[in-house]
């Protein structure tokens, strides 16, 4: 069995996919508790996937440059894939690091030949097959063809309920044999676009690595902005040219009423390797209303309530949906402090004319959570949870953990396979609670 535990360790190292990737947790977790693999089952019941649908196709007469882009469906229940590469039925390449739904081929030197064949299927965690493989494609080339290289982007900002983010995370395809990234945030459109210099529009960058960057800075702005993603080498000079730049506006004028506040729970992902831009596992794009997401993963209880001012208070909303403190009790923090922490919040919320509606915190599933990513949880996790959700039945708020169902009261898989962040069945039952009580509470 491959063991993907080094790769995982890795990925989420570099983006910080983690709500919990802080100092303080990684220095306290390890002495407060011991390694959980006893306290839950951690392998669920076997997954069967159907076959990925390829979406990408080049023909004879529509042909793929020498380093062509592979794309297919997405499947939520997917943490990697494995491709595979043919030419008249020789195989002559095949990987299983592939954490997104696309792969840049990268042909051999002097290929003969004007097409090859690919496939693909899902894996689980364990790298296992969770999938038949897809029917072979046929793609033809043209060594006529040079595209400069770039990364491809795939997150799709403003296109959808919960899909505008304070904190926005950016996806792409990476180009192949590349791990490092630069992301260029413009107030504009690139006057240079599939250039190699920096745009005179840029206000910032931010660095990535493998196919996704977290942007670590709040965006907003009155007007839209642009992000653009270019492949850098190990002395930090370009790999190729700038993706096309894709556009997304977060705007603090924009009248938004409502607001959702809170950790990588409320941020979005799940699964492992799927980030709060596919939205899929955001419990947001569930909701009927519209809302804005003013989340950041990593965030403790004391984080939200420091940066309350900043992030939340541009956009005037008239209600906040609140979900934190999980970070702070799987870590070493008391409930006490937790319960100090949100009543704080709930006052300056108050204060300033806006609604405070809490949602209670789902259960962990710590052999799962060291399992993913081997962080180990505070062995008095269950009793802290219970407090802090004990106070939050006390104020506003909505019940969400009575509709999550536990497993001797832990978070079952299927609902949340790394143990920590809900997956998409979990997060459709977070939206349900929602929408079934919001009349009740606003």
């Amino acid at each position: 069995m491959l063991n993907l535990h080094c790769p995982w360790k890795q990925i989420l190292s570099l983006t910080a996919i983690l709500c919990v990737s802080t100092s303080s947790y990684l220095s306290t977790s390890c002495s407060a508790s011991q390694p959980p693999l006893a306290q839950a089952q951690a392998i669920a019941a076997p997954i069967h996937l159907p076959a990925p649908e390829p979406t990408s196709h080049y023909t004879r007469s529509h042909p793929a440059p020498v380093s062509p882009f592979l794309r297919w469906q997405e499947m939520p229940q997917a943490v990697a894939w494995e491709i595979e590469l043919s030419h008249n039925h020789s195989v002559f390449h095949t990987t299983k690091k592939i954490y997104i739904n696309g792969y840049n081929v990268k042909l051999p030197d002097n290929y003969p030949s004007d097409h090859f064949q690919w496939r693909v299927r899902a894996l689980d965690i364990d790298a296992k097959p969770i999938s038949p493989y897809s029917a072979p494609q046929t793609v033809y080339i043209s060594h006529a063809l040079h595209t400069p290289l770039s990364p491809e982007p795939t997150s799709v900002f403003n296109n959808g309920n919960g899909t505008v983010l304070l904190y926005p995370v950016y996806n792409w395809i990476p180009v192949n044999g590349v791990s490092k990234y630069e992301v260029e945030i413009l107030n504009a459109p690139p006057e240079n676009p599939h250039g190699i210099a920096p745009s005179i529009h840029r206000i910032d960058t931010q660095e990535g690595h493998n196919f996704d960057c977290y942007d670590r800075k709040p965006r907003l702005s009155t007007k839209p902005m642009y992000w653009r993603v270019r492949g850098l080498d190990e002395q930090g000079q370009p790999v190729g040219v700038y993706s096309p730049a894709r556009e997304f506006t977060v705007n603090p004028a924009a009248e938004w009423q409502i607001a959702t506040y809170g950790d990588s729970i409320s941020h979005g992902g799940g699964n492992i390797s799927y980030s709060p831009s596919q939205f899929e596992y955001s419990y947001q794009s569930y909701l009927n209303f519209p809302v804005i997401n003013l989340s950041e993963s990593g965030d403790t209880s004391a984080s939200l309530l420091e940066r309350f001012e900043r992030d939340v208070l541009p956009f005037h909303p008239a209600y906040l949906i609140i979900m934190g403190g999980t970070n702070s009790l799987r870590a070493a923090t008391s409930a006490t402090d937790v319960i100090a922490d949100l009543t704080e919040l709930r006052d300056k919320c108050l204060a300033h004319n806006i609604k405070p509606i809490f949602l209670t915190l789902p259960p962990l599933n710590p052999a799962n959570i060291y399992r993913a990513f081997q962080q180990t949880t505070a062995e008095d996790w269950q009793e802290k949870f219970a407090e802090v959700n004990d106070f939050i039945r006390t104020q506003t708020h909505i019940d969400i953990a009575a509709d999550i169902p536990t497993e001797d009261g832990l978070l079952p898989t299927y609902y949340g396979r790394d143990g920590l962040h809900l997956d998409v069945p979990g997060k459709k039952l977070m939206a349900q609670a929602i929408n079934r009580a919001w009349d009740k509470v606003n």
